[in-house]
Order: structure tokens, then sequence, then C-alpha cells
């Protein structure tokens, strides 16, 4: 079985963890802990770029409770990343300027927007904070999972190719 086969698999189970019916954690989700975890990535990636990162959240209504943003200024591509944190699994995705800006860090360092070094940097902080780094092209990817995201749900979702339909981003990194 191939990784994205795996994370894939990580998603429909995580998916179908016990939660309530507005599907933005589930059961057992501790925001303070979460909260803990996100400002000890902000402060590391802060020490290690030499610059400040800003932690946002914890987001409301949303599957994600955190963000942590670098700015330009702090990264040897002269790109500003964003990391966001999911409430399930600790799965994490760096995103370039835009959500939909790259599909996977590979293409990200292919296309100027982040150096082998800040990208070891940030793997290495997730990774070492018990982070799942997830790549973009899987998140891009329909929702077919168990919840009613699963429904066409119409104008309300309009993000990335699938307009009108949930993705797997929808479901762990949005708003809902």
């Amino acid at each position: 079985m191939d990784d994205d086969q795996r994370i894939l698999d990580l998603f429909h189970a995580l998916d179908q963890l016990p939660g309530p019916e507005h599907l933005e954690f589930p059961h057992g989700f501790d925001y303070a802990r979460a909260g803990t975890q996100a400002a000890r990535l902000a402060e590391r990636l802060s020490r290690e770029l030499a610059r400040p990162c800003v932690l946002d959240g914890p987001m409301q209504d949303a599957s994600y409770s955190f963000m942590v943003r670098i700015p330009a200024a702090a990264t040897e591509a002269g790109v500003p990343l964003g990391i966001r944190l999911s409430n399930f699994g600790h799965l994490a995705v760096v995103t370039t300027p835009a959500p939909d800006g790259h599909d996977d860090l590979d293409q990200a360092m292919k296309g100027g927007a982040l150096s082998a070094t800040d990208r070891w940097r940030i793997d290495s902080a997730l990774s070492d904070l018990g982070y799942l780094l997830v790549p973009q092209q899987l998140l891009h990817r329909l929702y077919d999972g168990r919840t009613w995201l699963a429904d066409d749900v119409g104008e309300a979702i309009s993000y990335g190719e699938h307009r009108g339909r949930a993705t797997w981003w929808t479901r762990f990194f949005d708003h809902l």
C-alpha cells in the first residue's frame, strides 16, 4: 500500500470518530491541549526562522483549530506560508499564499515558493510535535465519507475545482 492510500484510509477512519453533528471536532477534542501544542509549534518556528510566526485561533465553526502564519520575511523564498492544524488526528497542512496555491510541498519547492531548508525546518517541527503533514492534493479529492458533507450541498461550499461539493479539505481543514 502506498503512502497516499494510507493517508486516505486515515481520513476515512478519522471521519468515523464519534462526534457531534456539527463535525467540527470529535468527542474528547481538547482545545486547550491543541492550543498549547499549536503555541509550541509557533514558538519553535519563530525561533528556527528567526522571525515571529503568528498563531491564529482557536477557530470557530471550523474543522481546524489553529493556524500558524509564517511571514514572507521569515522564509528563504520570500513567500508567506501557513500551517493549518486540524481538529482530527493531529493532521497538519502547509499552504502557500492561496490554499490551493501548490498541491504539495514538492511542487511548492519546484515553483520557488519553498526552500529545501525551510521545508526541512517545518517538516521537523511538525513531526517532532506529533503532527502528520498531509499533502494538499489528497485533500482536494471529493469527500466520500459518511457525514452529511457527502451530500451535494449546492453553493455552500465553493473551494477549489469541486465547486458546490465538499472535499477532504472541507472535512478536516475548513470552516463548516
